[in-house]
Parts: structure tokens; sequence; C-alpha cells
């Protein structure tokens, strides 16, 4: 893509109304556009990051089995009152339609799940079933801030699994866990499997927590081991780790990155999802709920990767992998259609401005590659890491086979 046709302008002005350097840099260097407080517009190179970590999300909950489909934003009122959330959710939107009629804005989706589930689902041989969406998120936070971090409209991923019994969602579930454990591997994210409350529903529920000082949650976590615990159920404090003996506890804030869950019937119930035994007995069926937030995901990324320039994102989840920079106009067109060829990976400064300014983009975009072409690299690619200070002389072989 060349950048002189890329909507984006990049700014040099921290915006005010932004807490975190993480969210800083994603405004300035056009990546989304704050409307109000707790919603964004993501734009082109935004979109593209979001839609490389939605790939590799999808790739794993494809390998559980699990069936992709897309419910919708708005869900009939009845519904929740069926569960009893349209009067205790604080968060939820409520929206009156025509004829008095009162939807919510789904800020999840039990309650739309359970009743699909109960249509699908009469015999034992219909179990177990798994069921993902990737879909856009509504919640009426009170305190919406740290840019996309915690915001009133957000795009997730959830996954709903249905069980005959308990046994048969353990199983699950601990698929399920390290199917996410490879998805944050995957992200470049160092997230933490930690123990939290589990409700009236379990005795813990897991989260993946990611090592932050903006983190709103802390935690108690082991370097050693890793063992960790959310501080609002932790029996756990600094000192020896419990679990290993060797390691010492820690106190830390984090970003939470993920959950899984173990609902029991706790939706299945109110709604009726049951199924028949081989003996022809009725049960209710057993669920489990897995959720990631894949703009959270973004803003995580923003916050824990970035240096004192610009961002530093992941390879697999940038927006390009090559950023190609010439010093002179037109001196890098026919690299870049070479170089096009391999991959729509490449951004192309073709812009009509100086060699500082296009360095000082080039550090604010994050791209993990910078190649610049100029009448002294004498035609060949002096080619730099984004994270790195050392810069080298390669032939455009070398970069199609980075590519």
């Amino acid at each position: 893509m060349r950048q002189s046709e890329l909507f984006i302008k990049t700014s040099h002005k921290a915006p005010s109304d932004e807490e975190t350097e993480g969210a800083k840099l994603l405004v300035r260097g056009g990546f989304i556009n704050k409307e109000a407080a707790g919603i964004y517009s993501y734009l082109p190179l935004g979109l593209r990051v979001l839609e490389n970590i939605t790939a590799i999300i999808r790739e794993e909950m494809n390998s559980l089995g699990a069936n992709e489909l897309l419910m919708p934003v708005l869900h009939p009122k009845e519904n929740w009152q069926t569960t009893g959330r349209w009067e205790t959710l604080d968060i939820l939107y409520k929206v009156e339609g025509h004829g008095g009629k009162w939807f919510a804005l789904g800020p999840t989706h039990e309650e739309i799940i359970a009743p699909i589930a109960k249509k699908q689902i009469s015999s034992y041989r219909d179990l177990p079933a798994y069921f993902y969406q990737i879909q856009t998120k509504f919640r009426n936070e009170p305190r919406a801030k740290s840019g996309i971090l915690r915001g009133r409209e957000f795009l997730m991923k959830d996954l709903y699994s249905f069980h005959t019994d308990e046994k048969d969602l353990e199983k699950f579930y601990a698929k399920a866990l390290n199917a996410y454990k490879r998805i944050f591997k995957r992200l470049g994210i160092k997230a933490l499997l930690t123990e939290a409350s589990g409700g009236t529903f379990s005795k813990y529920s897991h989260e993946f927590q990611a090592l932050s000082d903006i983190g709103e949650d802390e935690i108690f976590y082991c370097k050693a081991c890793g063992f960790s615990q959310n501080k609002e159920i932790a029996k756990i404090r600094e000192g020896a780790c419990p679990k290993c003996g060797k390691g010492e506890i820690q106190k830390s804030n984090s970003i939470e990155v993920g959950n899984i869950f173990k609902l029991g019937t706790k939706y299945s119930s109110p709604f009726a999802v049951k199924y028949k035994t081989k003996s022809g007995e009725e049960l209710e069926a057993v669920m489990g709920c897995y959720g990631i937030g894949i703009s959270r995901i973004m803003g995580t990324l923003a916050e824990i990767n970035r240096d004192n320039r610009g961002l530093l994102w992941p390879e697999k989840v940038a927006p390009f992998k090559l950023h190609l920079i010439e010093l002179k106009k037109g001196l890098a067109t026919k690299a870049y259609k070479s170089l096009q060829d391999k991959k729509d990976n490449i951004l192309y400064d073709d812009r009509d401005t100086t060699a500082g300014e296009k360095f000082a983009d080039s550090d604010l975009l994050g791209i993990p590659y910078r190649a610049v072409i100029s009448q002294k690299t004498k035609g060949k690619i002096e080619l730099k890491q984004r994270n790195s200070s050392k810069t080298k002389l390669v032939s455009i072989n070398n970069v199609k086979k980075l590519l």
C-alpha cells in the first residue's frame, strides 16, 4: 500500500484526553479515532491490526472444533427477563423500539446462545456442542477510560460450550485453556494464567493477565512457576510461593486479556436447554464460556510494546511487516512493485516530505522492519528492525525472503 494513498495523518502531539501512553500512540499513529469516552473508530491501520488478531483467534477456535456463528446486537427484553439480568445488570444498555418494545444491546450473549442451543439439542448424541462468534459488544461502563482497554463499545470473541455433565465440561475446559495459551503466545503477550473468583458457579474461574503498570487488576504471582491469583480472591501474599516453594510471590498491576468460566446450568436451566440420556432421563445441559476482548488485545499490545519513539508491534499482528521508505521521489517504485508481488504486507512511504518526518512516522507506526532506499544505498536496501539500532545493506532478494 502506498502511504500517500492511505487514509492516515500522524500527529506528533499527544491527545490531552487519553490517560495511557499506549492509547496516545494509537491516536497519534492514526490507528484509532476517539468519538466519545469508550467509543472509537478503527482507521485503516487499526483495522488491519484487529484483523490479524482475529485471524489467529479464529484459527485456534476452529482447531477446537467450534462452529462459528454471528448473533445479533439487539436482544429481546424477554430473554434478559428470563435470566433476571434485565433488572440486575447495571451495565446493560436498554433501547426502546416501535410499539413500546424494549431491547438490550448485547454486553454478552448467554441470553441468545442458550435459546439457540435449546432448538438444536434434544439428545445426548447432540452433545458436546461448541459455538463461537466475533461480535461487537456494548457495556454502559461508568468508568470508560484507558483508551480501548475499557470501552463502551468493543470487539470480542466469545465461545460457549454445552455438555452432558461436569466431567465432559472439564475435558473441553482444559482444551480451551491450552488454546488460549497458544493464542497469547502467537500474539506476543506473556499472559499469566490467574485463578479468579468462580462466583456461584465454581470454586475458580481463570483469567489471563498481562503485567502492566496501567492495568486495573492486581494479581499476586510467582516469577519462578507462574502461579497467580487475582487480588479479589487471593489467599497468597508476598513471600515464598506455596506452589513451587522456590520463587517469591510478588504483587503487580495487570490487564485482563481473556477469561474462561464454568457456568454449570446457570443459563441452560432458565431456558430449559435439556437433553435425553441413553436411558431416557431428561437432564439440563452444562455450559462453559470463554471470552477474549479483541480490541482490548490491541490496546494491551500498544501498552506493553512501545518505546519513547512509538509502537513496537509483534510481527504477527502488525498492520504491515515492512515499511519501505524512499528518500528521493520515485527511487523505490521499482522495488515496491517487485516486493508487492510477494505479499500485501508492505507500506510504501512515497510521500513528498522530509527524511526526518518519514523516519519519525516509521518509528511511531511501529512496523517491524524498515527498508530505506536512497542514492547512498546504490541499488541495495538499508534494512533495520524497529526494535534495533543496527542497520545492514541487503539485496532485494534478501528482503523478499524476509517477507
